[in-house]
């Protein structure tokens, strides 16, 4: 049986968002690890200013909400604000059907115009700021 992925989410130097570290051994854990997914959140170009609303700052949790009925891809997935009152955009298409649809998500650095987002396991740990 695999160990529970254990994150802590740590504050970058430069404030703009979190880099992640490994709870359980102090490790930095790279943005490109096969127990993650850091995904840049597609289409944010249409909702420039959804994704500057403050509850997609870095650190806050996002929502995934497939949208099998959308008529331009049926493996759609919608990411929104923790409230579900806001859009930011889509998981990439490539990326986005490789989801299972139980995943959780937080949003993780901000970019000009956009943002990325941090997906793992739900039943990893990510250990927010406070």
């Amino acid at each position: 049986m695999a160990e529970r992925l254990r994150l802590w989410l740590e504050r970058s130097y430069d404030g703009r968002g979190y880099r992640l570290r490994d709870a359980a051994t102090g490790e930095p854990v790279a943005w490109e690890d096969p127990r993650v997914r850091v995904l840049p959140v597609a289409g944010v170009s249409f909702r420039g200013d959804a994704v500057e609303d403050p509850s997609f700052d870095p650190g806050r949790r996002l929502v995934l909400v497939p949208e099998p009925d959308n008529p331009h891809d049926p493996n759609a997935v919608g990411v929104w604000n923790e409230e579900r009152t806001l859009q930011a955009g889509y998981v990439p298409r490539d990326d986005a059907a490789a989801l299972a649809g139980d995943e959780q998500a937080v949003s993780l650095w901000r970019v000009e115009g956009g943002l990325r987002m941090l997906v793992v396991p739900m039943d990893a740990w990510i250990g927010r700021p406070r």
